[in-house]
């Protein structure tokens, strides 16, 4: 089992930067990728940012160059640097653990960009 807690939401004006964490905690050690969804109201979740185990990330078109997805040393935690954020990043932001194909879930941290 892995348990995953996020942080760092909040509400930003447009233009603004947060940064979410998320700390992984329990059977860790053969996480294979952790990442960052999202999910605005009345849309799917969509995934916004990945790294995997090895450090290669992938991101969505739409916050590229935007958004950082990192890792400390330990790798027990991800964190979500988001800069220039607009009123079209406004959502719950949920945290993603891979662990031998099987999907853990944060409980979400809600962000909120005014214009």
């Amino acid at each position: 089992q892995v348990q995953l807690v996020e942080s760092g939401g909040g509400l930003v004006q447009a233009g603004g930067s947060l940064r979410l964490s998320c700390a992984a905690s329990g059977s860790i050690g053969s996480i294979n990728a952790m990442g960052w969804y999202r999910q605005a109201p009345g849309k799917k979740r969509d995934l916004v940012a990945a790294i995997s185990s090895a450090g290669s990330t992938n991101y969505a078109d739409s916050v590229k160059g935007r958004f950082t997805i990192s890792t400390n040393n330990f790798k027990n935690t991800v964190y979500l640097q988001m800069n220039s954020l607009s009123p079209e990043d406004t959502a719950v932001y949920y945290c993603h653990a891979d662990r031998y194909g099987y999907a853990y879930w944060g409980q979400g941290t809600q962000v909120t960009v005014s214009s």
